[in-house]
């Protein structure tokens, strides 16, 4: 088994690195890393039903996808996050409470009553503290998971909460549970650079014979394509969600209404449909023309309605209005 901490707090490229080990050697790997503030979604879900776009944009937080199923999960500087890459035998390889069975003994050394409950929760008192999800490559699966150590639980809601109503598909729901930190049970206060250690520890005594690892400059660069190709693009993080249908009704103060429903396939607008007391019917559908193809993202469908001269399509609307509808 090679183990290391990671040195980069990039979600981009940590996700990348998982995705690289697994698919470019041939040995059994277990690392740690932290990422700073991001949202990671699971494979098979709708980005833009997880989050809460408005917020994520004012903010700034990077949204990126991992290879594995599951539920959306918050990412900050008090969340310590495992990988584990392991060779076995197929149909025999996923296997959550074994591989995770190091952390909960290092969490019982520090006198922590930690458990493994449900199909894949780490918990304290019945808090979940730390979600996993696996990906299985050829002979291999890919364990991952988050330790909330000393996270910013309040900001993890805010940045989750969306509007169910407005999307109907077929991805992956993340189910909510009562969660919290681990560092609000341990007797004597210790940094989360220090509980690494004890869990870097406890693999070895798990796994022994484990030897340090270093990337090479290939390895490194290799990874940081990945990471600009792949866990960067648009095309993974938002074109790779299911097929959708959005709607949603936006009452303006004006007493302007507006009531929009698309269709969304591999992130892209197909059918587009806009109704609603301020618009001119008069040639309006040059407009859904203009909006029909793009891709169901944010700062593209700013910068088109920007450049629409709005004012032969409706009455007395803004661009920033409009986008309203959009999101």
């Amino acid at each position: 088994m090679n183990y290391f901490i990671s040195n980069s707090n990039n979600p981009y490229y940590n996700l990348a690195c998982e995705e690289y080990l697994l698919k470019n050697y041939d040995e059994d790997f277990f690392f740690l890393y932290i990422n700073q503030d991001s949202l990671v979604v699971g494979k098979h879900q709708n980005t833009l039903a997880e989050i809460n776009l408005d917020r994520v944009n004012e903010e700034n937080i990077p949204v990126v996808r991992r290879l594995s199923g599951g539920g959306t999960v918050y990412h900050d500087f008090g969340n310590l996050n495992y990988c584990l890459i392991k060779k076995g035998e197929k149909g025999k390889l996923v296997d959550f409470k074994g591989y995770s069975s190091p952390i909960i003994q290092a969490l019982q050394k520090l006198g922590v009553n930690a458990k493994f409950e449900g199909k894949s929760d780490l918990t304290i008192d019945g808090k979940k503290f730390s979600g996993n999800a696996s990906h299985v490559y050829k002979n291999k699966v890919l364990q991952h998971g988050t330790m909330l150590f000393s996270s910013d639980l309040k900001r993890l809601n805010h940045l989750l909460k969306v509007n169910p109503l407005k999307f109907k598909d077929r991805g992956v729901r993340s189910i909510r549970s009562r969660v919290t930190n681990i560092s609000e049970y341990l007797s004597s206060p210790i940094s989360i650079s220090d509980f690494a250690d004890k869990v870097i520890r406890e693999f070895g005594l798990t796994y022994p014979n484990s030897n340090k690892f270093t990337f090479s400059d290939e390895d490194i660069n290799a990874i940081e394509n990945l990471k600009t190709d792949k866990f960067e693009s648009w095309e993974w993080n938002f074109g790779y969600s299911p097929n959708y249908r959005f709607e949603k009704i936006c009452n303006y103060p004006s007493g302007k209404i507006l009531e929009i429903e698309m269709q969304i396939e591999k992130g892209v607008i197909i059918e587009i449909d806009i109704s609603g007391n301020c618009i001119k019917n008069e040639d309006f559908n040059l407009f859904l023309e203009k909006i029909k193809g793009s891709n169901h993202t944010n700062s593209l469908i700013y910068n088109k309605l920007n450049d629409i001269d709005l004012d032969l399509y409706f009455n007395k609307i803004s661009s920033k209005e409009l986008y309203q509808l959009f999101f």
